[in-house]
């Protein structure tokens, strides 16, 4: 299985994931605690650089230039 993060969170007695994720039994983890701070501005770095690469693929190098000709008029 391929390294990734996942978020999670602390419910007082154990960690919780908040997404999905199929782990087989013994599977090797490795924790990171964040302060809140930490976690809302890691979630901004994130959102930020998810909005950077859809913005790279949308005006990417291999984009046609589009012409006021090209959009319809609906």
């Amino acid at each position: 299985m391929p390294s990734r993060s996942l978020k999670a969170h602390f419910d007082g007695v154990t960690v919780q994931l908040d997404e999905p994720c199929d782990l087989p039994p013994d599977t090797p983890l490795v924790v990171t605690v964040l302060n809140p701070g930490e976690a809302l501005e890691a979630d901004r770095a994130e959102w930020f650089e998810m909005a950077k690469q859809s913005l790279a693929r949308a005006y990417g190098e291999d984009e046609p230039e589009y012409t006021d000709d090209d959009l319809l008029d609906i």
